[in-house]
C-alpha cells in the first residue's frame, strides 16, 4: 500500500485513505493525469526538428563550407552524399509525423 503526506499536517497517511486520522481534515482528491507521449505529437516534432538541424550542421562542415574552422580529420564522400540528407530526410518525416498526431489530438 502506498502513503503520502497530509495536505495539512504533514503526517504519513495511507494513499485510500480521504480523512486524516490525525488532525481529521478531508484530503483533496488529485485528479489522476495521464501523460501520454504518443498521443502529442510535440515530442517528435522538436526531435525532428533537431534532427534536421543536426544534418545541416554535419553537412556544413563535411562538406567543406566551414573554410576557418575547417575539420582536422578527413571525412569520406559519402556522409556528405548518403548520410546526412537521408538524417534530413528521417528529420522531416518525424516532424510531419509529429504534426499529423498533433491534428489528430
Amino acid at each position: 500500500m502506498g502513503m503520502r503526506q497530509c495536505a495539512f499536517c504533514g503526517k504519513p497517511i495511507g494513499a485510500h485513505v480521504n480523512q486524516c486520522p490525525f488532525c481529521r481534515e478531508m484530503q483533496p482528491q488529485m485528479p489522476k493525469v495521464r501523460l501520454s507521449s504518443t498521443s502529442s505529437g510535440g515530442q517528435q516534432i522538436r526531435r525532428g526538428l533537431l534532427y534536421m538541424l543536426l544534418a545541416g550542421v554535419i553537412y556544413y562542415f563535411a562538406a567543406g563550407y566551414a573554410k576557418p574552422l575547417a575539420i582536422p580529420v578527413a571525412i569520406t564522400p559519402a556522409v556528405v552524399n548518403y548520410l546526412s540528407p537521408l538524417l534530413f530526410l528521417g528529420g522531416l518525416g518525424l516532424t510531419l509525423y509529429g504534426l499529423i498526431l498533433k491534428a489528430k489530438s
